[in-house]
């Protein structure tokens, strides 16, 4: 069992098809396919189950992608750990962050880091946290920003706890009020940021320990565009009260959401017991500091 045909078949799944893994690991698909068909030849057992122009994982398929992504990641540990070790004088740090409230939280660290280390280069990936959270524990990354609670599998250090507000039309009947919980607005249009941002995950949670099943109306990436969405009256939506502060709109009210476990907090995250760069432990040394120092000036 070969490591490139391991990582041929992870990519397969991770990308969704044949044709995507190819250009991740910048190979052909043709010698994609003959990676996987080796290593499903190997094992004696299918792993794919194809199904026209997709595939889906056999139960097989699972064990082996699980078993397989812990190698590939253990296989970065240790050539990380040895570059290290021969004394590499330029790191790298491969930092993952999520788009929404990392221009607030992590850009002044960026330019703090630079100063301090500026042979070290930032290897930087944007996507919702629960992506995030999938490619450290692929070891993809030595650290990615995912707001708590996270699955056991992750070490963590916290970085800032923000409530979250509802952001209502301003003919809202609530929109005058101090706070509001999740069942008050539960027969409004919901407008949701999209799965995989972990503040869904949050806010969905919250609704199912109520039993609520509000309607969402619109997914998005955008925290601007939920906001226009509220202001033209097609909903309600949910921002870190921090976020929402900096996107103040004429026609769209501000209420506190007054409901247990919606607390919007960030942190970075890491495998639990896997390997550290240098450059990824100054991060986190750097991310203390800075906490510290602001804790200090409130």
């Amino acid at each position: 069992m070969e490591i490139r045909t391991l990582r041929a078949f992870v990519e397969v799944v991770r990308q969704g098809g044949f044709s995507n893994a190819a250009k991740a690991i910048l190979a052909t698909q043709s010698t994609v396919s003959k990676a996987v068909r080796q290593l499903e030849d190997e094992l004696g057992l299918p792993l794919l189950d194809r199904l026209g122009h997709s595939s889906r994982l056999t139960a097989a398929g699972e064990i082996v992608y699980r078993r397989a992504a812990v190698m590939l990641a253990e296989r970065e540990d240790l050539v990380s750990e040895l570059d290290e070790l021969r004394g590499l004088t330029r790191g790298v740090l491969r930092l993952g962050l999520p788009p929404l409230g990392s221009n607030i939280l992590f850009a002044p660290l960026f330019a703090l880091y630079r100063q301090r280390f500026p042979g070290i280069e930032i290897k930087l990936h944007q996507h919702g946290s629960r992506r995030l959270e999938e490619m450290v524990l692929a070891g993809e990354m030595d650290l990615a920003g995912s707001l708590l609670p996270v699955a056991p599998d992750f070490a963590w250090q916290s970085i800032h706890q923000e409530p979250i507000v509802a952001l209502l039309p301003a003919s809202h009947r609530l929109a005058g009020a101090a706070r509001v919980d999740l069942g008050d607005l539960a027969a409004d249009p919901f407008l949701l940021f999209q799965e995989g941002f972990a503040i869904d995950t949050v806010l969905q949670a919250a609704c199912e320990r109520r039993g609520l099943k509000p309607q969402v109306a619109v997914r998005s990436a955008q925290a601007d565009f939920l906001v226009e969405l509220v202001a033209a009256g097609v909903g309600v939506t949910f921002l870190p009260r921090m976020i929402a502060d900096q996107r103040p709109r004429p026609g769209v009210a501000r209420v506190l959401l007054d409901e247990p476990g919606t607390d919007w907090h960030m942190a970075l995250v890491w495998r639990k017991g896997g390997y550290l760069s240098r450059a990824a432990l100054a991060w986190l040394d750097l991310s203390r500091e800075v906490l510290a120092a602001n804790a200090a000036a409130a």
